[in-house]
């Protein structure tokens, strides 16, 4: 899609739902060309469909390779608070027809990825707050 068409597709996009901004729009699109890429590399650079799990999975690593320990922060303010959002996104793209789904994708697929703090706050503590960290957000294991 040409950078005008899309750009268009986004205004359509954001005046039937404002609840996640343009950037918000062009990370996913982002992430989804970084997917692409790294899951054709053993199919000898031949690219194909994901899904809405690896699609997951490549907007973590995405995001953390660009953004860091200001993910979290990023994604907040984007309202991005879970991996729901990102399904969201995606499937508001596939209504403006910027993206295309295959009969198996639903937005189901991104109802139970991955928690935000584990994925996006957890990679940056230091190693001595480690355990702390881990304490605090699982206290049945805290006694063990």
């Amino acid at each position: 899609m040409h950078e005008a068409a899309l750009e268009q597709a986004l205004d359509r996009i954001l005046a039937q739902d404002p609840r996640y901004p343009r950037d918000a729009y062009h990370f996913v699109r982002e992430a989804l060309e970084y997917t692409q890429r790294m899951v054709s590399r053993g199919q000898r650079g031949r690219l194909r469909h994901v899904t809405g799990q690896e699609l997951l999975a490549g907007i973590r690593a995405y995001a953390i390779e660009q953004f860091g320990p200001m993910t979290l922060t990023l994604f907040e303010e984007w309202n991005i608070r879970s991996c729901r959002d990102f399904g969201e996104i995606v499937f508001n793209m596939v209504d403006a027809g910027i993206l295309a789904k295959t009969e198996q994708d639903s937005r189901a697929d991104f109802e139970h990825g991955y928690d935000f703090e584990e994925a996006f706050r957890k990679p940056f503590l230091p190693p001595s707050k480690q355990a702390a960290w881990e304490k605090s957000r699982n206290p049945a294991s805290a006694g063990h």
